[in-house]
């Protein structure tokens, strides 16, 4: 009879319970070493809703030993081997500018997954109306199970505008709204896309879901799809109602290089990208009216 590795979560609570220490206490300890760790990650964490997986949450987790009292690598080395750092991947939030408000905000759904779905393939549809307006934004992934559990896909989107509303998430194909956490004043809307049911090791699925804004609509000047793991294509269309005056392709790597070139919309009034096995990075476009 085999017996069940360690849980990362199930370890932790154990270490907590074990030094008598509320979290508060454990947040205060992390503080004094110079570790910023919220509330609710710490609670995430010990009841599995979220794992660590930024580099900055990789160094809280080998404080958190230390505080508990625990052996090196007594936490860490649970965590998996994609997760403790692979060159080829970035935590949930690192592509963003506030790392911070967004490990916040996703703390608030569950993300335990997303490190065991390969990206197979994205495809962005992206609307801009005749006023120049942002309409909709249209995503189709196809994503396959590395093992057994898998039932939800996160969406998270950020607006650079704080001050315009956020638009609302619908889902379209082969999935249903799970929980949904929006924070206005930082431009972020968290959602779950909720698979039909658990895959399995090897299952791939396909989903699609829709952002909408309302009018009046606010002024389109870029889109960009963030890759914190590899996928192996992402196709990105953007169709304007009118021709922008230039239109530029630009690619960010995770390493901070930043690349950019001008493309030409087409007769039907649309611009196209492709890349194949891209990511970690960010891959768009942006325009000038």
């Amino acid at each position: 009879m085999s017996v069940p590795a360690p849980d990362f979560a199930a370890v932790l609570r154990e270490a907590v319970t074990a030094r008598g220490l509320s979290l508060e206490r454990i947040r205060d300890h992390l503080a004094r070493r110079g570790v910023s760790v919220s509330l609710a990650t710490l609670s995430y964490w010990q009841t599995g809703r979220s794992r660590p997986e930024r580099r900055a949450s990789m160094a809280a987790v080998s404080c958190l030993e230390e505080v508990l009292s625990l052996a090196p690598g007594a936490l860490s080395s649970l965590l998996g081997p994609a997760v403790r750092g692979s060159r080829r991947q970035t935590g949930l939030s690192e592509l963003w500018p506030t790392p911070s408000v967004i490990d916040d905000v996703v703390g608030g759904v569950d993300t335990r997954w997303d490190a065991r779905l390969t990206r197979i393939s994205q495809h962005d549809r992206v609307a801009v109306g005749p006023d120049r307006g942002e309409r909709s934004y249209v995503s189709r992934q196809v994503l396959r199970a590395e093992e057994d559990g898998p039932d939800r896909w996160v969406v998270i989107l950020h607006l650079d505008e704080h001050d315009r509303p956020l638009p609302s998430i619908r889902p379209l194909h082969n999935c249903r709204l799970g929980r949904v956490v929006t924070r206005p004043s930082d431009g972020l809307l968290v959602a779950e896309l909720l698979f039909r049911a658990p895959l399995r090791r090897g299952q791939t699925v396909i989903t699609e879901h829709e952002l909408v804004n309302s009018a009046p609509y606010p002024l389109a000047t870029n889109y960009s799809r963030k890759f914190r793991r590899p996928v192996h294509e992402y196709v990105l269309e953007v169709t304007f109602g009118v021709v922008p005056r230039s239109c530029r392709r630009v690619v960010q790597e995770a390493d901070g290089g930043r690349r950019s070139v001008g493309v030409r919309v087409d007769e039907g009034g649309s611009v196209l990208g492709v890349a194949l096995r891209f990511g970690p990075g960010c891959y768009g476009f942006e325009w000038t009216w």
